[in-house]
């Protein structure tokens, strides 16, 4: 992996963060959202999420600022750890991918790929495996 241009170093957002193409506004608001949630900072978060936000993941559709809280809050209240494998964005969009470590499975990888406008995502198209969640909850049964 390369080292970090000098702006990466300098900016607390992307530092440590692999794979950074361009410090676009939208990968920089990515970022700053992913850095929030991983956190456990779920209002901060959600202040980089449009109150329209549409948002498409595994489990379906959902629309709305308080049906994306609805969504993520569980999963952020559960993780343990968090890895930012990649990041890529240009003005409008930037995809983010990681490894996250929950209480109930080690290695949950995801990757979301956003909009942003006005420096609030307004679209996040959200991957993720089910299987070992699923796995996991039938194991603890």
């Amino acid at each position: 992996m390369p080292a970090p241009t000098t702006s990466q170093q300098a900016d607390p957002i992307v530092k440590g963060i692999a794979m950074i193409g361009t410090s676009s506004v939208a990968l920089r608001t990515a970022l700053a959202y992913y850095q929030a949630w991983t956190s456990h900072d779920l209002d901060k978060a959600m202040s980089y999420i449009a109150d329209d936000i549409i948002c498409d993941a595994p489990a379906g559709r959902l629309e709305g600022a308080a049906a994306y809280r609805a969504f993520m809050s569980p999963f952020a209240q559960i993780v343990t750890g968090s890895h930012m494998i990649a990041a890529f964005g240009d003005e409008e969009t930037a995809l983010i991918m990681y490894d996250t470590e929950t209480v109930p499975v080690k290695s949950a990888p995801g990757a979301e790929y956003v909009t942003v406008k006005d420096g609030k995502i307004t679209y996040n198209r959200f991957v993720f495996d089910r299987a070992p969640f699923d796995s996991a909850r039938t194991a603890s049964s």
